[in-house]
C-alpha cells in the first residue's frame, strides 16, 4: 500500500511542478515579474507543493522500512 501512495504522490508532485513552470512562463506572470521583480505567487506555491509531494513520494518508495 505504501508503494502505491508513493507512486501517486510522485506523479502528482511532478504534475504540480510542470503546472508551476507553465504558470511561471505565462505572459501575465512575466509582466508581473517585470514590474515587481518577484515571480508570481501562484507559480511559487505550485513549485513548493510539487517539490514537497514529490519528495514525500520518493521517501515512500525508497525509504527502508523495518519489517519483521
Amino acid at each position: 500500500m505504501g508503494k502505491i501512495v508513493g507512486i501517486i504522490s510522485l506523479v502528482i508532485g511532478v504534475l504540480l511542478l510542470v503546472r508551476g513552470h507553465d504558470i511561471a512562463r505565462s505572459v501575465d506572470s512575466q509582466m508581473k515579474q517585470i514590474f515587481t521583480g518577484a515571480p508570481a505567487d501562484r507559480a511559487t506555491y505550485y513549485y513548493i507543493g510539487g517539490a514537497a509531494l514529490g519528495l514525500f513520494g520518493l521517501f515512500q518508495l525508497f525509504w527502508p522500512k523495518n519489517r519483521k
